[in-house]
């Protein structure tokens, strides 16, 4: 049976599965990254562990994969198949496709974890059917993705829909990117983590534990929530402005809380639009394995432009 490899690694563990022609999932597996070894031993645990499903498929389905598609965080080079830089892994400028390729014989996609999220999200998840959808992840940081026609825009340098940098606070907390005032530093997962932390004076709460909060009524968690929703809505605004999605897909860690984020969003982002049209906002659908069904579009989208290239006159 004809199949492909999807793999998608994260910071501490990788999510692989054997994906068939109509996107159905035939195998899954997973193993932790090994970062703590350093970033030779992850790229090793990488080839390895893609060398394995290949073996398996080929005995399961008699027939080896024909393509692999791979999400990875970080700053990625999807043009020329580099793993440019991952802080939490470690590495850097790693030529991960050519490697995968070598190691497995076949045709190999590599992507950004977030674009690839987003990209399964629009196709086969919340924004199935949508033309122009914006997915944005609210989680240790923030990120999005741009999907245009069934696909995501990677933009001219790799870096296309790194919303979680847009300024919202000129002259607010630093961010590590070098800017002041960047979303991520008021409305991600681990924002709001660190002010529900500071305003209940508890240092192990988090942004779960302040949502329950907003939710009993806590005057200091509604006043929390409120600035992470205000800052979220500002820059979505300007988001919108700029791409004019059909759908906007909320996903992360954040948006778990439900309604008790989507409700004042809805609600804060109506309050500051003007001539935009407001798209549907809606909770991403994939959960943790949006990263690794995206991965399988990628390596499925790769064997159809080769196959189209081939007939080609």
């Amino acid at each position: 049976m004809k199949h492909v490899i999807a793999l998608d690694v994260g910071g501490t563990g990788m999510k692989a599965a054997l994906a068939g022609p109509g996107g159905e999932v035939l195998h899954r597996a997973r193993r932790a990254t090994g970062r703590a070894q350093g970033p030779d031993a992850v790229v090793a645990g990488i080839l390895d562990f893609a060398a394995e499903l290949r073996a398996y498929g080929a005995e399961r389905f008699g027939t080896p994969a024909s393509a692999a598609g791979v999400a990875v965080p970080g700053i990625v080079d999807e043009a020329q198949g580099l793993a440019v830089y991952a802080a939490n892994l470690g590495w850097r400028d790693v030529p991960l496709r050519d490697l995968l390729t070598q190691r497995l014989g076949v045709p190999v996609a590599l992507g950004h974890d977030v674009r690839t999220g987003g990209l399964a999200e629009g196709r086969v998840g919340a924004g199935r059917g949508a033309d122009r959808f914006l997915f944005v992840a609210l989680g240790t940081g923030i990120a999005g993705a741009i999907g245009v026609d069934g696909r995501v825009e990677a933009g001219a340098h790799g870096f296309a829909g790194e919303i979680g940098h847009i300024v919202v606070r000129p002259g607010g907390v630093l961010c590590p990117c070098g800017q002041h005032g960047c979303l991520e530093r008021f409305a991600s997962a681990a924002a709001v983590s660190e002010a529900w932390a500071a305003a209940s004076g508890d240092p192990g709460a988090d942004a779960a534990d302040c949502a329950k909060a907003v939710d009993a009524g806590d005057p200091k968690a509604e006043a929390v929530w409120q600035e992470a929703v205000a800052a979220l809505a500002d820059g979505l605004v300007t988001a919108l402005t700029l791409l004019d999605p059909r759908v906007l897909i909320i996903g992360g860690g954040l948006a778990e809380a439900g309604e008790t984020l989507f409700t004042p969003l809805r609600e804060a982002i109506r309050s500051r639009i003007t001539f935009q049209k407001q798209p549907a906002l809606v909770p991403a659908a994939l959960g943790d394995t949006a990263g690794c069904l995206g991965a399988g579009l990628l390596a499925w989208d790769l064997l159809d432009h080769t196959d189209r290239m081939e007939v080609t006159p």
